[in-house]
């Protein structure tokens, strides 16, 4: 019998082959349903404010506060204390630590894409982070300044600051206030935006995520996690109670309830963005929530009534890690702040 037609076979060729796709036994794409991605949206490159318009005279001022220490009454919190912008916006304590080392009662969430979310704080008490950045200041377990005029005295005490300020907001006879601080730190957050690969795949780059990565947004959506979780943040944009399918353990804490007195918000929390998720933990209202598969397992139940098998949990958080984003470094870059005076108030420690 001729030999002439036998092929001698490279083994390693079959290999290269399989790697490629060529044989018709590589991985089958794993695809996502476009209807379904018309529930969330691109990260904007900034959240524009009509109230309080961007300009890079208030983010450098912003910057400058967020970072301050002397905006405490001990001068030793800033802004960056509680929500450290070089670790995504958290400081990774269940509960931060304030003036004195007084401990707090609820998570501090990341000010990382905040600006975008409907309302701030965990019960919305606050409208837009113009608003929410007040209350830090004046709060006696956080920052504790006695008042307003407390923070202003120290701002008209350094001349920088008040030169600052008047950059910032032109024509202002008497620019230095309490609400032009706010505004300034607001401005700041606004271009606390962090694009990730979610973006891309959202603006039609299919390879920007593995096909791993596709099955765990399907079961994401199976689960039935965007009723709460969707738009360009993944959450932050409605009211939702904790335990909505199955009692949740916890009830100490009564949420928005505490604000609006309303018996039916009770355990009503503002829902979290699940931007950057991974780099939060811990997790929920309380800090109580280690991990991310914990905090995927128990919102399963609570909310849905679906317990997860731990395979369905691994996939979501394959999933949700296309979400972290990247860290502006260059604007959050600590600022050089300006001196004290003689005239500017000591730290107190009482």
């Amino acid at each position: 019998m001729s030999n002439r037609h036998i092929q001698l076979v490279n083994p390693f060729s079959m290999v290269l082959a399989a790697g490629l796709g060529l044989t018709g036994c590589g991985p089958k794409p794993v695809t996502v349903d476009s209807a379904q991605l018309e529930m969330f949206k691109p990260l904007p490159g900034v959240v524009e404010s009509a109230k309080n318009p961007l300009t890079q005279a208030k983010a450098d001022l912003g910057r400058m506060l967020y970072y301050d220490p002397r905006l405490s009454k001990g001068q030793d919190v800033s802004c960056n204390t509680c929500h450290d912008l070089a670790k995504y916006g958290v400081d990774g304590d269940r509960v931060s630590d304030g003036h004195k080392g007084q401990k707090g009662t609820r998570n501090a969430p990341t000010v990382y894409n905040a600006a975008g979310h409907f309302v701030q704080f965990w019960d919305g008490r606050a409208p837009d982070v113009e608003e929410q950045s007040k209350g830090p200041m004046l709060n006696p377990v956080e920052m504790a300044m006695a008042s307003d005029k407390a923070v202003v005295a120290v701002l008209k005490s350094i001349p920088e600051y008040v030169s600052a300020f008047q950059q910032a907001f032109p024509g202002e006879e008497d620019p230095v206030t309490f609400g032009n601080a706010a505004r300034a730190i607001g401005v700041f957050e606004r271009k606390l935006v962090t694009p990730a690969r979610w973006d891309k795949f959202l603006e039609g780059d299919q390879s920007a995520l593995t096909n791993a990565e596709k099955a765990g947004f399907n079961k994401f959506m199976e689960a039935g996690c965007q009723a709460c979780h969707a738009g360009a943040y993944v959450g932050g944009q409605i009211y939702q109670k904790l335990g909505l399918a199955t009692p949740y353990p916890d009830t100490s804490d009564p949420g928005r309830e505490a604000v609006t007195k309303q018996a039916s918000d009770r355990m009503v929390f503002k829902v979290p963005s699940l931007r950057n998720v991974e780099k939060t933990a811990p997790y929920f209202h309380n800090g109580k929530v280690v991990t991310l598969e914990e905090a995927i397992k128990e919102m399963a139940l609570h909310q849905l009534g679906k317990p997860l098998m731990r395979d369905e949990v691994a996939s979501i958080v394959v999933f949700l890690k296309t979400l972290t984003g990247e860290i502006p470094a260059d604007y959050i870059k600590p600022p050089a702040l300006p001196k004290s005076t003689a005239r500017t108030p000591k730290p107190d420690n009482t």
